[in-house]
């Protein structure tokens, strides 16, 4: 086939025509790749903490977007108080966790460690899990009565203490000594968050002595069955109303918000689906530039073959003939960049699931048919479209002016 041969007697520049839609192409398939591996990552995280978690946060929020205090703003709408009633008079809750969070330099000896302080409550264990590695975790005596004890996450304890027993020992944090009463088993990163580099306080001891607030950041209250959810998110909704004196029932006047896992579950899909879809179109957007080189070499093909052109033209080629075999060329050069370009988005995603397995991620190795068939269709339509100019132009050439053609 004549397009055929023509690209294969002039490699190099084949190839380099080409670069552009391989990029382009190769693009589009590691973003999609690793964008559904980071979003099964994500999902599967959040999944683990379980799915019979209710989370309440300050500020109001429509049911699709999330509160105001997720985008940093410091909204004082929830209190001890509030998590302790939850506790108390809702049904099903197996134990209910308040956090109020910070950032603190932690010391000991000569040693100062950079960390993340995490009041919250005795039922702390109970909600997130977790596993003591020595000593125990604070009680719920310690908690209401401003005890200076201190739970320390793995990292933390490493770069404190080393080899050295911390159990009984004194942290200086802001001023204050803290005795170290326990220390928590290597968890890792959860959802965003790093377990390991965290001190854990009483809530009311970070409250009053650290922080100097009477509100808290998050509370999040574990229920018996996952079925009993639904229920007690509409009992505790009700039962913050009744205490922040909010008589409207529509929801508009909340100021706070209360989400199941499945409804944060549904929120991070939604987000990762879009931030994927974005990044993937700006990476397409590589392939208009692979096209306009496209255009490029082929406008110089036309001028370097206008005697070839005219030459077939005189012996009885139609000018359908010369269109067909500048368009075939050029969708020809975009297919096989197109599967190159496939291959190759396949390579580097396989690559990346491995090292990111290799690094203790659960992350899935994925790779959609519809983005391979998206690909292959896209990359064909910008040879056709960048390629039917100089098609037409070619096809265009009259025989005398073309054999005249030096």
């Amino acid at each position: 086939m004549m397009p055929i041969r023509t690209l294969l007697a002039n490699k190099a520049r084949s190839f380099l025509t080409m670069l552009g839609v391989i990029i382009g192409v190769g693009a589009v398939i590691v973003i999609i790749s690793v964008g559904a591996g980071a979003q099964s990552l994500i999902l599967s995280q959040v999944k683990s903490l379980g799915t019979n978690i209710i989370g309440v946060l300050p500020g109001a929020s429509n049911d699709n977007g999330p509160p105001a205090t997720v985008m940093g703003i410091v909204i004082t709408t929830l209190t001890y108080d509030d998590a302790m009633a939850i506790k108390k008079e809702i049904p099903n809750v197996v134990d209910v966790a308040a956090y109020s969070k910070g950032v603190a330099t932690v010391s000991w000896q000569s040693n100062q460690y950079d960390t993340n302080l995490s009041g919250t409550t005795a039922g702390y264990m109970n909600v997130e899990g977790g596993e003591i590695d020595e000593g125990r975790f604070f009680t719920s005596e310690e908690e209401k009565n401003l005890s200076e004890v201190a739970v320390l996450g793995a990292t933390v304890k490493d770069q404190l203490f080393g080899l050295s027993d911390p159990i009984g020992q004194k942290i200086k944090i802001k001023n204050h000594m803290f005795e170290v009463i326990g220390t928590m088993k290597k968890r890792g990163t959860v959802a965003f968050q790093d377990y390991d580099d965290q001190v854990f306080i009483p809530i009311m001891t970070m409250q009053k002595l650290i922080e100097g607030v009477n509100y808290i950041g998050m509370i999040r209250i574990k229920i018996n069955n996952e079925n009993n959810v639904q229920e007690a998110k509409d009992e505790i909704t009700a039962l913050l109303r009744e205490r922040h004196n909010i008589s409207d029932k529509s929801g508009a006047s909340d100021d706070f918000t209360v989400r199941s896992s499945d409804q944060a579950l549904s929120m991070i899909t939604s987000i990762t689906n879009a931030l994927k879809y974005f990044l993937a179109a700006m990476a397409a957007l590589s392939l208009i530039i692979g096209g306009i080189g496209i255009m490029n070499i082929m406008l110089i093909s036309v001028r370097e073959r206008t005697r070839e052109i005219g030459l077939r033209k005189a012996v009885g080629a139609k000018t359908s003939n010369i269109l067909n075999q500048f368009l075939i060329e050029a969708i020809a050069i975009t297919a096989l960049g197109g599967i190159i370009g496939i291959i190759v988005g396949v390579l580097i995603s396989f690559l990346i699931s491995v090292v990111a397995q290799s690094l203790g991620y659960s992350w899935d190795f994925i790779i959609s048919l519809t983005s391979i068939i998206l690909a292959l269709a896209v990359s064909a339509l910008v040879g056709l479209v960048f390629g039917l100019y100089p098609a037409y132009k070619a096809s265009k050439l009259e025989p005398v002016e073309a054999l005249r053609y030096e």
